[in-house]
């Protein structure tokens, strides 16, 4: 099997003669590393509002405890309804964190 990389390099340097022999100057593209960093991520714009991804917790849960009742596990049907609670609890706790993160840049 061909290593990707080898691939790659043949790749980049038949681009290098063929824009060579085009008489066009060949321009190294600036390399940055892909992190969240701090420009990044001020850079991206929070798309989902609170309650939209509130509702699809919500709907996710709903689901699954249905089909637990539907069976009758009750055990589940616990776990589920701890599960949700703690899991909506973490998820206001990053949606304030996102809110004050969000104004702060205005």
């Amino acid at each position: 099997m061909a290593d990707p990389m080898d691939s790659r390099r043949f790749l980049r340097q038949a681009a290098r003669r063929f824009l060579a022999a085009a008489g066009k100057p060949v321009e190294e593209a600036p390399v940055e590393p892909s992190r969240l960093t701090l420009r990044a991520l001020e850079a991206i714009r929070m798309s989902r509002s609170r309650d939209r991804i509130l509702a699809n917790l919500d709907e996710m849960y709903r689901e699954a405890f249905d089909r637990a009742k539907a069976t009758g596990d009750e055990g589940q049907m616990a776990t589920l309804d701890f599960a949700y609670r703690r899991e909506q609890l973490y998820f206001e706790i990053l949606l304030d964190v996102r809110d004050a993160l969000e104004s702060g840049r205005r």
